[in-house]
């Protein structure tokens, strides 16, 4: 026989399964939900780690948080009314981050069909 291989046969899948797809549809979503995670934890260390900041200084440096700021207010309490703008500031980044990357890679995925209809490539 030509092109003889060591199995008479190639490997049979079962029915209904195919093979893992490397690229199209499931690669991209892939990429999305990477991107999502590595949004929500860089919006989620700007806010909470001010916060934690804050309360580490409050428990380990109270002398520091009690005295005055410029302004005549103790520090304690202008790092206090600074976590509104911070957490403002979490949420633009967020959306910033969404806009940047996020956003893109979903109208790709969107653009391919479910994996049950077959992978085609996004429109242009």
């Amino acid at each position: 026989m030509s092109g003889d291989s060591s199995e008479p046969y190639p490997a049979r899948q079962p029915y209904g399964v195919r093979p893992a797809s490397w690229s199209g549809y499931h690669r991209a979503l892939r990429v999305l939900r990477r991107a999502c995670r590595w949004q929500r934890r860089a919006a989620t260390f700007a806010a909470l780690g001010y916060f934690a900041v804050f309360l580490a200084l409050t428990v380990e440096a109270p002398a520091l948080m009690a005295r005055p700021a410029p302004g005549g207010l103790p520090t304690g309490l202008l790092l206090a009314l600074l976590q509104v703008p911070v957490t403002w500031a979490a949420v633009i980044l967020f959306e910033y981050l969404s806009g940047r990357y996020v956003d893109p890679l979903a109208r790709r995925v969107g653009g391919y069909a479910r994996p049950g209809d077959g992978d085609r490539k996004p429109p242009e």
